[in-house]
C-alpha cells in the first residue's frame, strides 16, 4: 500500500465491472498444518478462529481518511471474524467526517463526508518483527476501484525513511510487490517494484480462489512471492538510506487494509458494492537467532 504514487503509466489494465465477487466465505479454510517450514519456528499468528471482532491482542486500527486521497473512511467496524476468517469489508455508505474544517489544507479534513468505509488493520505498538517468514491465505477483490493489500511499515523515523515492503497489493489489473526506502531525491521514495497483470495469473477467475502470499526476509534480501511464484527479490546492499541507516535492517510491523479509489486505486463508481478481502490466517516464523 504505497504511500507515494508509483508511476506505471501506460501498464495498468483496467479490469471490466461484470464480474461478480463470490460470496463472503464461500470456500472452506485450507487444511493447512501449522507445522513450521523447515529451519523456523512459528513465533506469531491469528487464525482467525474466535468470532467477532479481531483479537484486540493483535490487531488495532487506522480511523478516519489516512493517505493517498483514498475515498474510504477507515473505522472497526468494517472488520470481522467469521467462519474461521477475517472480512474486511469495503462498504459504499456516505458517512460525515468528524474531523472537517472546512478552511482546512489538509485534504483528511477538508472532506466533510466520505462515500465508503473500509478497515485497517495494524499491529503497531503490538507487534513488531525483524527478518522472517511471513505467510498469508487471502482471496481478493480485483473489480475497478478496489486497493486491497498486505504490507509492513518500519517502527522507527518517518516515511519513506522507515521502509515499506508490500507483499501483496493490487489495484487497476496489477499484482505488485514492492519495496521503498529514502532517496536523495527528498521526500520521494526509492522503489523496487513489480507488477504482474492479472491475465498472466488467470484474469477474474484468479480472484475467485485463495492465494498465499510469502515474505522471506533475512539480513541479505527481502524475497515476496505469491503462490511460491517469486515475484521481486530486493538485496538489502541495495535499500540504504542517504544518512546511511537501512530500514530493512529494524523491526517492521504489519497492516492489512482494503482502501477506495484515491491516487492508484481508480475509479469504484460502477463496482457493486459490498467489497471483502478474506484473511484465512497470517502467520509470522523465524529461524533461530532469528
Amino acid at each position: 500500500m504505497r504511500i507515494a504514487l508509483v508511476s506505471v503509466a501506460g501498464a495498468l489494465l483496467a479490469l471490466g465491472s461484470g464480474w461478480a465477487q463470490p460470496p463472503a466465505t464461500s470456500s472452506a479454510s485450507a487444511t493447512v498444518p501449522r507445522a513450521a517450514p523447515a529451519g523456523y519456528t512459528l513465533v506469531w499468528a491469528d487464525e482467525f478462529d474466535r468470532a467477532g471482532a479481531p483479537d484486540p491482542a493483535n490487531w488495532t486500527y487506522e480511523r478516519g481518511f489516512v493517505r493517498n486521497n483514498e475515498l474510504q473512511f477507515y473505522q472497526p467496524q468494517n472488520a470481522t471474524v467469521r467462519h474461521g476468517m477475517l472480512v474486511i469489508e469495503a462498504r459504499r455508505e456516505s458517512i460525515a467526517n468528524p474531523n472537517h474544517d472546512p478552511a482546512a489544507r489538509d485534504w483528511r479534513r477538508a472532506r466533510a463526508s466520505a462515500d465508503y468505509t473500509s478497515s485497517s488493520l495494524i499491529t503497531r505498538g503490538l507487534q513488531a518483527w525483524q527478518f522472517g517468514r511471513f505467510e498469508l491465505r487471502a482471496r481478493i477483490d480485483v473489480r475497478p476501484g478496489l486497493w486491497p493489500a498486505w504490507w509492513c511499515l518500519g517502527v522507527e523515523g518517518r516515511w519513506p525513511a522507515n521502509g515499506e515492503i508490500d507483499i501483496m497489493e493490487y489495484y487497476r489489473g496489477m499484482l505488485l510487490a514492492n519495496v521503498a526506502w529514502a532517496s536523495p531525491d527528498g521526500p520521494r521514495p526509492r522503489w523496487d517494484t513489480t507488477l504482474t497483470p492479472l491475465k498472466e495469473l488467470g484474469d477474474a477467475s484468479w480472484a475467485q480462489a485463495f492465494h498465499v502470499w510469502r515474505m522471506d526476509w533475512d539480513k541479505e534480501a527481502i524475497r515476496l512471492y505469491v503462490d511460491d511464484r517469486l515475484l521481486n527479490e530486493t538485496r538489502l546492499a541495495d535499500t540504504v538510506n542517504p544518512d546511511g541507516s537501512n530500514p530493512f535492517l529494524k523491526p517492521q510491523y504489519m497492516i492489512l487494509n482494503v482502501a477506495v479509489g484515491g491516487d492508484n486505486g481508480g475509479d469504484p463508481g460502477k463496482t457493486e458494492f459490498p467489497s471483502r478481502m478474506e484473511v484465512d490466517w497470517v502467520r509470522v516464523y523465524q529461524r533461530a537467532g532469528g
